[in-house]
């Protein structure tokens, strides 16, 4: 049972200021969508997605909120456009086939403080399979126009293999060109509508 209050543009959740109730847009020029994999068994390689979209729905009841993500495949850069055209082709996210990654979330829990589990599917390359976001509720502002403002991070990681990204080289040395884990960082600053 959620424990609400409410103050003004926000209120009280389990001892915590969060915002009422409402549709938050992602504002894209202030949020990130990143990720890191092992490179050469020892070094990452990081990248980001550039474009993408999305809403969080906050619920009355805060942990019946949800969030829905759209990342366009062909954004992807890690700074090498070689390595960004290997990585748009159908060795690994085939943007061409597959314009779009999703997550839409299917539960939120309420671990500690601002610590909150963001249950939902993840769509690569037109596979999806479940994962589990440890978010970290930020904050909510008003901004100089008047808007709220609401702020989170993400993190999570992955296995590749798990949609069936398994293009990888074996090394002279042992191991791999490129890991199977990914560790995927978001931050988002999202608008209230």
């Amino acid at each position: 049972m959620s424990n609400a209050t409410t103050q003004g543009n926000t209120r009280t959740f389990n001892g915590l200021e969060i915002p009422e109730a409402g549709t938050f847009v992602i504002d894209a020029s202030h949020s990130a969508a990143a990720f890191s994999v092992k490179h050469l068994v020892v070094a990452k390689t990081r990248g980001r997605f550039t474009d993408f979209e999305g809403a969080i729905s906050i619920d009355n009841d805060p942990l019946k909120s949800s969030v829905e993500v759209t990342i366009q495949a062909a954004s992807i850069t890690t700074g090498d456009d070689k390595r960004d055209g290997h990585l748009r082709s159908p060795d690994f996210l085939d943007a061409e086939k597959y314009p779009t990654l999703t997550y839409k979330s299917t539960s939120v829990r309420h671990v500690k403080g601002e610590h909150f589990e963001v249950q939902g599917d993840l769509t690569i390359v037109g596979v999806t399979k479940p994962v589990t976001l440890d978010l970290e509720y930020l904050g909510v502002v008003t901004d100089p126009w008047g808007g709220t403002r609401a702020a989170f991070e993400a993190h999570t990681r992955i296995n590749r293999e798990d949609w069936g990204l398994t293009y990888n080289q074996a090394l002279e040395t042992g191991g791999v060109l490129i890991g199977k884990e990914i560790t995927i960082d978001l931050e988002v600053e999202a608008v209230k509508q």
